[in-house]
């Protein structure tokens, strides 16, 4: 169609013009309320956002439903019976003790089959042999039964009906042991198979041994999880080794593969784990208790000031009066110690170096205090604006798109873009919610890795804030319209060329903090020979070419080249040796 090829070109011309468009502070990009605002232009490169596309679609993982699982297991037992001429209720019982690997079964049949049949159960021939048209004893209840009413594994060992029920209804009930259950003579080991089970139990505890038999190809394989999110009956087989752990559930659910928490690049697990402990643990309570209380002098207990005078008194039964300063008795101060205001005893002692330990250790708790809820707050923060853009998501696809496509008399799959936008806002929210955490624990001797991080964040929050602010609210404006809009093509140009930006921007931030900001030298500078295009795939420029710090941000390291070593291209502020005569990065001449 004539429009979706028109749509193509718009997205094509969209990162071209972003420079311009959105990031040059020009009149149609900002109101006038937010001239004040520096503004970055971010020139894409189209190889470097080919190769992410490209990296972006290669999946490393394949989601598994119910039926999924039925079916490869049912292929993996013909593979086996087929391969190694055994009944397909003894493959799977191979299968089971090996963790579903094929490979494994393979490697240890043909390197000992009769060592593995023997660790499995799998016996070649009857241990006992079954009588035929007479009665015997059940080895169980020792009761005298007919032939008929007796049953027996491969070993032979005779057992009645209601022996055999109860003895597998009890493993059964009892967990996933029962898929490998064996004889139940104490001297056997033979291995009893499903068809067996699923003659002699009842409907209900045929289910549960069905539920544990699928169950057992997720939990035993090491390359399958089963998806964490409540509810979610979706599993991920994983390919080992092949990169990021990030998978996206059948449910939508987004988590890591290797430590099944949320998705959290660009954090590693060990982060992860330590940043919920401490958001779950008591320590940053006692740290509070520690940073605003003091204990009483007499029964110990934590007591937090909540009132202007000095004179506390501590609750009953203790009802201890003392002075909050100097933590002495009541009784002992007046006019001479300064006063209900004042406490002349505390002064004193504290010009003596008495009360030094204390607040040192007091002051040391409410800074560390200061500093975690600096960042717990911000993670919290885009943690809830993250759930309110998964709300305003599920409304766009659900009643907004409907509307925006009769009112500017346009198909909803040239509506995409919307979507594509409010999806990486999702995203980027919870990149950026994670970098909090990456901030918490950067080392503070690192301080030029800091720096260039709090930097790179500044920008990162304020592209995703312009992005967020053209889904939001610039948006409304065509969904109260009362007809079509000739500016529309223009708002998706912008809102499209917005989202490619700040993808291409996030997933190079990603890149550079799980690469530990090598960009940043030994001595705390940002590294000369790199440029920001390295590190993000964009550049990112003011207007005029010069650079200009985050909004979000009170400081942060000059982007300028001071170094007499190095020239900076006119062209794209590249940071070029001395010697080079064209710009290594555009080609330009110098």
């Amino acid at each position: 169609m004539e429009s979706d090829d028109e749509f193509d070109r718009m997205q094509d011309a969209a990162a071209d013009s972003a420079e311009d468009d959105f990031y040059s502070g020009g009149e149609d990009a900002l109101d006038s309320d937010e001239a004040d605002v520096p503004d970055y232009d971010f020139d894409n490169d189209s190889d470097d956002s080919d190769d992410i596309l490209s990296h972006r679609n290669q999946q490393n993982y394949t989601i598994l439903s119910e039926r999924d699982i039925c079916q490869v297991q049912e292929e993996n037992i013909r593979r086996i019976s087929t391969v190694l001429s055994i009944p397909k209720v003894s493959a799977s019982i191979l299968l089971r003790y090996y963790n579903w690997s094929v490979s494994k079964v393979h490697d240890e049949w043909f390197a000992d089959e009769e060592k593995v049949r023997k660790a499995v159960g799998l016996l070649e021939k009857p241990v006992v042999r079954f009588p035929d048209g007479r009665e015997l004893t059940c080895g169980i209840c020792f009761e005298t039964y007919p032939c008929e009413r007796l049953h027996a594994a491969a070993c032979g060992h005779p057992f009645c009906h209601s022996c055999w029920t109860g003895y597998i209804s009890t493993a059964i009930n009892d967990g996933p042991g029962c898929l490998m259950l064996r004889c139940p003579d104490p001297c056997c080991s033979a291995a009893i198979g499903q068809d067996m089970i699923n003659f002699l139990v009842s409907g209900e505890d045929k289910e549960k041994y069905s539920r544990y038999f699928i169950r057992s190809y997720i939990e035993d394989n090491r390359k399958t999880k089963w998806c964490p999110a409540p509810g979610c009956d979706y599993a991920v087989d994983f390919v080992l080794g092949s990169g990021t752990y990030d998978v996206t559930c059948g449910c939508s659910y987004s988590f890591c593969w290797n430590c099944t928490e949320e998705a959290h690049r660009p954090v590693d697990c060990s982060t992860v784990s330590k940043w919920i402990l401490k958001n779950s643990a008591e320590s940053e309570n006692m740290n509070w208790i520690l940073a605003n209380s003091k204990p009483c002098p007499k029964c110990k207990r934590p007591i937090e000031k909540n009132q202007g005078c000095m004179h506390i008194t501590c609750t009953p039964p203790c009802k201890f009066e003392f002075c909050w300063l100097c933590l002495g008795a009541w009784s002992d101060h007046g006019e001479r110690t300064g006063g209900f205001y004042a406490c002349n005893r505390y002064e004193t002692a504290k010009q003596e170096g008495v009360y030094d330990e204390a607040e040192k250790r007091r002051e040391m708790a409410k800074n560390s205090l200061e500093r975690y809820t600096h960042y717990y707050e911000r993670w919290a923060t885009n943690q809830s604006s993250r759930q309110k853009a998964l709300a305003d998501l599920q409304q766009m696809q659900t009643v907004h798109l409907e509307t925006l496509s009769d009112m500017q008399c346009q198909p909803e799959s040239q509506l995409k873009f919307i979507t594509e936008a409010w999806l990486q806002i999702v995203e980027c929210r919870r990149v950026l919610k994670w970098t909090y955490a990456y901030g918490y624990y950067l080392p503070d001797y690192e301080n030029g890795k800091r720096q260039f991080f709090e930097y790179l964040q500044g920008e990162a929050e304020s592209g995703l804030e312009r992005l967020h602010q053209c889904a939001e609210k610039e948006l409304q404006v065509y969904l109260n319209g009362e007809g079509p809009s000739k500016d529309f093509n223009e708002f998706r140009t912008k809102l499209a060329g917005l989202t490619s930006v700040t993808r291409n921007y996030f997933e190079n931030l990603v890149r550079a903090l799980e690469n530990g900001l090598s960009d940043v030298d030994a001595h705390g500078a940002s590294s000369r020979t790199v440029s920001s295009k390295s590190l993000g795939g964009v550049s990112i420029r003011g207007r005029g070419g010069k650079s200009k710090g985050s909004t979000s941000r009170s400081s942060g390291p000059s982007r300028n080249t001071d170094d007499s070593s190095y020239w900076s291209c006119g062209h794209c502020t590249f940071a070029n040796v001395k010697s080079a005569t064209i710009c290594q990065m555009c080609q330009q001449r110098r």
